[in-house]
């Protein structure tokens, strides 16, 4: 199966400089301004002002381009106070991504859930004639939130501030909820198809790394690691070096102060200096 993650992978690492530093606290701060900005202003402005940062096709269409961005920005929890809790989960899970991934990684998930979301949108319009009725960022936040299970599955989060729940669980949790809000709101499709949507950008970067976990038939081309092992170390015995990087070519001899590992998610038996175990394209045959 193709993994579209090798693309990011690729343009990522050939654009370093791809992207805005600490998005996440950008995108959080806009909505912490409008979140005070609702507790300060009258109710009919208040509406008025939320009326003009909505997602509307229609009002897209005619020229309001600001709303292709100002939708994310609309506190999901309005004047609750619980959306200061929103607010700080959305930056913990923004920042937690970029220092795993690297800004590039992060603005390309974040920039694919809006384009999907936005596209989405419109395209209901053009089909339905709904304008946009329920086209919030929620579920592009919710993306991150599940990014972040992927990788970091058994870090324990307090539910309510109090119970002590692994990420894994509540992504499952969140998953299901998602199905069941598809399957009640039918009545309203397409739009009710819009957590689906959303999230497709989760889907684009881990999509293949789940399908590699589902249990499969073994297969000619399946590795195995011991018998790899033991063909890397009697090609070694002819060489002056034990550690050879992929990527850049440096050995433990010429580089002696590098570290050396081997990529699990490689097809093959593929070792990477340190500068790259985390930053090079996979294996795929």
């Amino acid at each position: 199966m193709k993994d579209p993650m090798r693309l990011v992978e690729r343009f990522a690492y050939q654009h370093p400089r791809f992207g805005i530093p600490h998005l996440m606290r950008y995108l959080v701060g806009g909505n912490v301004i409008v979140w005070l900005l609702c507790l300060v202003l009258k109710s009919d402005v208040q509406i008025r002002l939320m009326s003009l940062m909505a997602f509307d096709a229609q009002a897209i269409f005619h020229g309001q381009l600001w709303r292709l961005v100002s939708f994310l920005f609309i506190p999901i929890s309005g004047r609750s106070l619980l959306a200061l809790l929103a607010f700080y989960f959305y930056y913990w899970m923004g920042d937690l991504l970029e220092q795993y991934w690297g800004t590039p990684h992060l603005n390309i998930y974040v920039l694919l859930g809006w384009l999907f979301t936005v596209v989405f949108g419109l395209l209901v319009y053009l089909i339905s004639g709904n304008p946009g009725s329920g086209i919030t960022g929620f579920y592009l936040y919710m993306s991150m939130f599940f990014a972040v299970a992927t990788l970091f599955p058994d870090t324990q989060v307090l539910l309510f501030m109090i119970i002590p729940v692994k990420m894994k669980w509540l992504a499952i949790a969140n998953a299901a909820l998602f199905v069941f809000q598809i399957v009640v709101n039918w009545s309203a499709f397409p739009v009710n198809l819009l957590p689906l949507v959303a999230t497709l950008n989760y889907l684009v970067f881990f999509g293949a790394e789940l399908w590699r976990r589902l249990p499969q038939k073994p297969s000619a081309q399946t590795v195995n690691f011991r018998r790899e092992s033991a063909r890397i170390r009697r090609e070694q015995r002819h060489e002056l070096y034990k550690h050879k990087c992929a990527v850049c070519g440096r050995t433990d001899v010429s580089n002696p102060e590098l570290e050396f590992r081997y990529c699990s998610r490689c097809v093959g038996y593929h070792c990477f200096c340190q500068d790259h175990i985390n930053n090079h394209i996979h294996f795929t045959e």
